[in-house]
């Protein structure tokens, strides 16, 4: 398939955001406010102290929709400012075919699909932080395709593969309630299999893991960006195992995707002519658009399936049915948004 691209991709070597620029305390802010978040979760594991699902599923509806809801938006709308009316056409309607084909997906085959949704954000979470880690961290250390994949699978597997291994009962609850919502019955294969499937997870991400580190530190050495490397991947990986899982998700997608997108987006707009730069009023009028555009297709979903709430309560069909809501929304978002349009996708680096 042809790529969406309407101009020519440029190739420089990775920047490093000057240590007083909003985006470096951007990036500072994720890195405080996860390790905070997974220091309280290593401290309430040595006391005995649990919190309660109620005060996680709040904690991830607060996080999801009310904190990162307008930036999927926001991200469409960057990529496509400046660009041709014919790109913008071509980038809507490919957008709306991926988007109708994964709902149908749903619905045929459920099990499947959740499993492409997950395979979704391991991607999104993962091939965005490599990006962030090209504009602001430093990726002198990955310097083959492989192991910038490995890099990617690491830091996007944190996000649905450690909960897995470290909180199963809740990974299982809430994606049987997922499948639900489509109409299907019985107990997932993930459930009859669970043991079995932690034991693979377990190797296979281990081995990524350590492959993934021993690589870089081979390749680049001690090196200032090995060492940040090392460093968020090992807090990625306590944060995910030690914080309850539904507020793991919850807020990570806002204290450290969107809150390092966003210093991204904000180096490399430091480096752009004046006038390419947007006011903060029209930044902030483009994510509320966004978000109401993302409430009509969320409305739109739920009149539609079978089962809105996939047989839980109130709350937990509500983080159940906006988990599979936003997973459909991140396969076209990142396979029209970014994957055919290298040159200047939803990611975009210089």
């Amino acid at each position: 398939m042809a790529t969406l691209s309407s101009a020519p991709s440029a190739s420089v070597p990775p920047r490093q955001a000057p240590a007083q620029s909003p985006a470096a305390f951007a990036v500072w802010g994720s890195r405080i406010t996860l390790g905070a978040l997974a220091l309280g979760g290593i401290l309430a594991t040595l006391l005995d102290v649990s919190l309660s699902m109620t005060a996680q599923m709040v904690g991830y509806l607060i996080g999801m929709v009310a904190l990162n809801l307008p930036h999927g938006g926001y991200e469409h709308f960057e990529n496509l400012r400046h660009r041709r009316i014919s790109f913008s056409l071509r980038y809507l309607v490919l957008y709306l075919i991926f988007l109708g084909g994964f709902v149908g997906a749903f619905f045929v085959a459920p099990v499947a699909a959740l499993g492409l949704a997950f395979t979704t954000a391991v991607v999104k979470g993962g091939h965005g932080g490599l990006k962030v880690m090209d504009a602001l961290c430093g990726t002198d250390h990955l310097q083959s395709a492989w192991q910038r994949g490995l890099a990617a699978f690491v830091r996007g597997g944190a996000i649905m593969l450690v909960p897995l291994l470290a909180w199963p009962g809740v990974y299982v609850t809430f994606s049987t309630y997922m499948v639900h919502i489509f109409g299907a019955t019985g107990p997932l294969p993930l459930a009859t299999h669970l043991p079995t499937v932690q034991w693979a997870v377990g190797t296979v991400y281990g081995l990524a893991l350590v492959a993934h580190l021993v690589g870089g530190l081979y390749t680049g050495g001690l090196s200032a960006a090995w060492l940040k490397d090392l460093a968020e991947t090992t807090l990625l990986v306590a944060y995910f195992t030690f914080v309850p899982m539904m507020l793991a998700v919850g807020l990570y997608f806002p204290l450290w995707y969107t809150l390092r997108q966003t210093a991204r987006t904000t180096a490399i707009a430091a480096d752009a002519p004046a006038p390419d730069r947007l006011s903060l009023p029209r930044t902030w009028a483009t994510m509320v658009i966004g978000a109401l555009a993302t409430f009509g297709l969320m409305a739109g979903l739920y009149a539609l399936v079978p089962n809105p709430l996939g047989g839980a309560g109130l709350l937990g069909g509500a983080v159940a049915f906006y988990t599979v809501f936003v997973c459909i929304l991140a396969l076209p978002h990142i396979v029209v948004g970014d994957w055919l349009d290298p040159a200047r996708g939803i990611w975009y680096v210089p």
